[in-house]
């Protein structure tokens, strides 16, 4: 007669609890770790590019300056030590580089940070500043003053056209995609593309009516560059982009909700109008500020927030600060490679820009029509 075997020993109580209970607190708790890694990491890294690529931008050119030289006059005109350059390399090194690197940051950081504000205010990863006028209102400005030879302000009428132009131009597509104290975000898009078409007819229209000196001048400023860069222009955009910059983040939990959607963000207290208002206006502050000294350059406010976002998840804390921080770093390096990559000519920025952008802009479109199975 066969023997049943015994039935399989359970585990015992004190063993099975055991592992559960040290187990449960590990499992939501290592994505954190990880994801609180990873931010740390990616901010340091973009920290350390960003001084990096500033020194070796304040050192390499037609003059060359080394680094350690470079840091020695710094520290000497902070009073920290080190010694002063030689006549030539000093007034090198702080009336023409520093300014173009310090221009560049600010420039750079502003486009970065709109660039990841118009994101999350359009709930597009594809949205980039010129969507709503900011840039082609701009170039309005800034062409009219030289087709018109405008002079009022001296120096700084072309800058202060464009930048009154640039924002200008936000509160007109504002006001008109507003309907019954809403706007809705098709509607405001829609509007800026037939502002952009305007802006683009009365620009060939100015151009039609300059001489051949004004029009050089107006390809110029169109193509984008940091060559004219003096301590006043710095001056002139920091006052806007250290505003933006430092009000930006505080909206960054706000738009995180607004990626719920417009209802759930409204039902957990998100005042959705207002915050469109408010973050539109700062993100033309910042686009109109950096269009103004730098002309046209294209690319940085779309691709950098859509690379950090892809490295990181689309949280709006690290995405916003970080996306000036990445600006900061592009523009800098785009700089060093625009007037280095060609001398002794000098490449203009914003065809570097749109030369390496729009193959990664292609390229983003591919992977999210793909990764979406399509645009339908």
């Amino acid at each position: 007669m066969e023997k049943t075997p015994p039935p399989a020993t359970a585990p015992t109580p004190s063993t099975a609890p055991a592992s559960s209970t040290a187990s449960a607190p590990e499992t939501p708790a290592a994505p954190a770790a990880s994801r609180r890694s990873r931010t740390f990491l990616l901010t340091l890294g973009l920290t350390v590019a960003l001084v990096v690529g500033c020194l070796l931008s304040a050192a390499i050119g037609a003059y060359s300056i080394p680094l350690g030289d470079v840091l020695s006059s710094v520290q000497h005109r902070i009073g920290l030590g080190g010694q002063a350059l030689d006549r030539v390399g000093e007034s090198v090194l702080w009336n023409v580089r520093l300014p173009r690197v310090v221009l560049a940051l600010l420039v750079g950081a502003s486009l970065g940070c709109a660039g990841a504000l118009m994101q999350g205010v359009f709930g597009n990863p594809l949205a980039e500043p010129g969507v709503i006028g900011i840039s082609a209102g701009a170039a309005v400005g800034a062409v009219a003053s030289i087709a018109l030879g405008l002079s009022f302000f001296g120096n700084w009428t072309i800058t202060v056209c464009a930048f009154v132009a640039g924002l200008a131009t936000v509160l007109l597509v504002y006001a008109l995609s507003r309907s019954g104290s809403r706007t809705e975000v098709v509607t405001l898009i829609l509007t800026g593309i037939a502002v952009n078409a305007f802006a683009g007819a009365l620009i060939g229209l100015f151009i039609f009516f300059a001489d051949n000196a004004q029009i050089t001048q107006i390809t110029f400023w169109q193509l984008g560059s940091l060559s004219q860069a003096t301590w006043p222009k710095v001056l002139a955009v920091l006052p806007c982009a250290v505003a933006g910059l430092l009000i930006a983040p505080f909206y960054a939990r706000k738009l995180d909700l607004l990626a719920l959607g417009e209802r759930p963000a409204r039902h957990l207290g998100v005042d959705v109008e207002r915050l469109r208002i408010v973050l539109v206006l700062v993100l033309a502050l910042l686009t109109a500020a950096a269009v103004a000294v730098a002309g046209i350059i294209s690319f940085v406010g779309l691709l950098v927030p859509h690379l950090l976002r892809m490295a990181n998840g689309p949280g709006h804390r690290f995405l916003v600060p970080a996306s000036a921080l990445g600006g900061g770093v592009i523009l800098v390096a785009g700089d060093l490679a625009a007037r280095t990559v060609a001398a002794p000519a000098e490449l203009p920025l914003g065809v570097l820009t749109a030369l390496f952008g729009s193959p990664f802009f292609f390229w983003l479109l591919r992977r999210t029509r793909r990764r979406q199975g399509g645009w339908a």
